[in-house]
């Protein structure tokens, strides 16, 4: 299929399809003429792109889980998953701090609305 199919049949634009393509996620065949075809597979592999991106994976590591599917393609094999727990506690960490950052910003702002409502 061409690009454009493609990118109708999984509703991503075409420019990030070029865009995942030049990152390594997905690969196409070139005709003579240039144009990209791609595989019968290639929305299957787009939707895996797009849940790996959705839980905040940079594409670098969903390049290295792409051949790492399982079954079906919904799992991914066991060798990859203590790569997906430290993904997993990279985002935990970054929510504690996030929230630390959140309290000490309400803190100021309550201080500081106080501090005019008694002025």
């Amino acid at each position: 299929m061409k690009i454009g199919e493609l990118s109708r049949r999984t509703g991503v634009p075409v420019r990030l399809l070029r865009y995942y393509e030049a990152q390594g996620l997905l690969t196409s065949h070139r005709s003579e003429g240039g144009h990209r075809h791609y595989d019968p597979e290639a929305p299957v592999t787009v939707g895996r792109i797009r849940t790996l991106l959705a839980a905040g994976l940079p594409t670098k590591v969903i390049r290295e889980l792409m051949p790492c599917f399982a079954d079906d393609g919904t799992r991914l094999q066991a060798c990859v998953l203590d790569h997906l727990r430290a993904q997993y506690a990279e985002l935990d960490s970054r929510i504690a701090s996030l929230t630390q950052a959140r309290t000490a910003l309400g803190d100021i702002l309550e201080a500081s609305t106080r501090a005019l409502t008694h002025a």
